[in-house]
């Protein structure tokens, strides 16, 4: 079922629902007032017949044809008076007796001082009239024609209008509900237009500040990254095409240049060694491109535990120093630090990356070979910075160092893929921190800034 058809059916019951609580209320109000009222009626008439009687000269026989007259155009009250002894001293007609006196009804007039009840479709009170010193019974009895009609006709026009209130309702959410979600409408029209081909569409939006204009800008924000992560795809996996077939157009080369001719021992054996080093190549290009896909995933599928930020750089350290023997590495870490200042929830093995790569990075573009790490913090933040000295970076390579497989003119000299640094920021934003670089004098530093959140 369309949400259009929804809405109209939901806001026609809803409306059912309200008039039928509202025509019930009135027709039972006006029902029990038409009752209070008739009984009001009746205690009148029956006081009045009992003055006419007990205070006026009219016989009667004259009384009788007065009841009677009344009685061919209007449904005349039917009044009686018994004395204390439950005799008839008067009764309108004895003939026709709607009530039916009986002592036990008296008995509960005189005690009661006034009681009233239905006789079928007759309404019955029954009083006690005071005159001369005495008490009587006085009983009045009547059906009301005119307010039956008038309820039946207040039922008859409550069902006419229910049900001519709801075709209308009814009519007006079907106009009101397609003219409230014909922007949706076309919103489905031009989604179907968007392919994988045709990501740069996108959905009109207005300067209303309703939700379907918002939906429409946030699915306009959904195209522009889906849109950004397609190109960077695009341009991810055509610069990895490029950086493999590097080295195994080189390996292959090699191959058919040893097989094809009869070379000595030693050439062979050098052979050997540059295509172990173009699949060495190769193996840190895929292991680069395993810790990107991992620092890829949704943060909450990462893993994350306690971890001591000196340890993790302790062991960085001593990796760099083992695998490069002409890298100098030195740690420092201020004095004031607290020990629960360097425990942060993290992932120990894509710090391990991260921390490794600004290292090397360091070590490799230094002159000495040097980088320096230094350790610092308040009670808000913790700054880690890798630091060494040489090649300034300028402002325009600076800009894009953080983008995948870019590579300035000065970093071409040293073997890399441009991979690290982009890797690098992507683990520290998993992880609430950032990283800020800057470069003058010579001398360059790669900080790392974790935030209280994070420690």
């Amino acid at each position: 079922m369309k949400i259009r058809t929804r809405l109209t059916l939901l806001f026609t019951l809803i409306t059912a629902m309200l008039l039928s609580v509202y025509s019930i209320s009135i027709y039972y109000s006006s029902k029990e007032a038409r009752e209070k009222s008739f009984y009001s009626e009746l205690q009148n008439e029956a006081i009045a017949k009992a003055d006419l009687y007990f205070q006026s000269s009219l016989p009667e026989q004259e009384m009788h044809k007065l009841y009677q007259n009344n009685n061919r155009t209007l449904n005349e009250v039917q009044v009686a008076i018994y004395d204390a002894n439950d005799k008839l001293i008067y009764h309108d007609d004895a003939k026709v007796d709607y009530v039916k006196e009986t002592p036990e009804m008296l008995s509960d007039v005189f005690q009661q001082k006034k009681i009233s009840f239905f006789l079928d479709k007759l309404q019955v009170i029954g009083m006690v009239y005071h005159h001369a010193g005495k008490s009587y019974a006085v009983t009045a009895a009547a059906y009301d024609k005119y307010g039956y009609e008038y309820l039946a006709h207040l039922l008859t026009i409550s069902i006419a209008s229910f049900i001519s209130i709801l075709i209308l309702i009814y009519l007006a959410g079907i106009f009101l509900s397609k003219k409230t979600l014909s922007p949706l409408s076309e919103m489905v029209v031009q989604i179907k237009k968007i392919t994988a081909g045709k990501l740069q569409l996108r959905l009109k939006t207005t300067s209303e500040k309703d939700e379907l204009n918002e939906l429409a800008q946030n699915f306009n924000g959904m195209l522009e990254r889906l849109e950004n992560s397609f190109d960077s795809q695009k341009h991810f996996v055509s610069n990895i095409s490029h950086e493999l077939r590097t080295p195994l157009s080189a390996i292959i080369t090699e191959l058919e240049l040893a097989s094809e001719k009869d070379l000595s021992k030693e050439q062979y054996q050098q052979t050997i060694r540059y295509a172990l080093d173009d699949a060495r190549n190769m193996v840190k290009l895929s292991n680069s491109l395993m810790d990107l896909a991992k620092a890829s995933y949704d943060p909450n599928e990462i893993s994350f535990t306690e971890v001591r930020l000196d340890e993790v750089l302790l062991e960085s350290y001593t990796k760099i120093i083992r695998e490069n023997s002409e890298y100098k590495v030195s740690l420092n870490i201020e004095n004031t630090i607290d020990e629960h200042q360097l425990v942060i929830q993290g992932n120990e093995y894509l710090l391990h990356v991260a921390f490794n790569n600004l290292i090397d990075n360091a070590c490799k573009y230094s002159p000495e070979h040097m980088c320096s790490i230094d350790v610092k913090g308040d009670h808000q933040k913790l700054y880690i910075s890798f630091s060494n000295t040489g090649i300034t970076i300028s402002p325009e390579d600076l800009e894009h160092i953080f983008e995948p497989f870019y590579r300035s003119e000065t970093s071409r000299k040293e073997k890399g893929y441009g991979i690290g640094l982009y890797l690098t920021e992507k683990i520290i934003h998993l992880h609430h921190a950032k990283l800020r670089v800057t470069s003058n004098d010579h001398k360059t530093v790669f900080t790392v800034v974790f935030h209280n959140k994070a420690i």
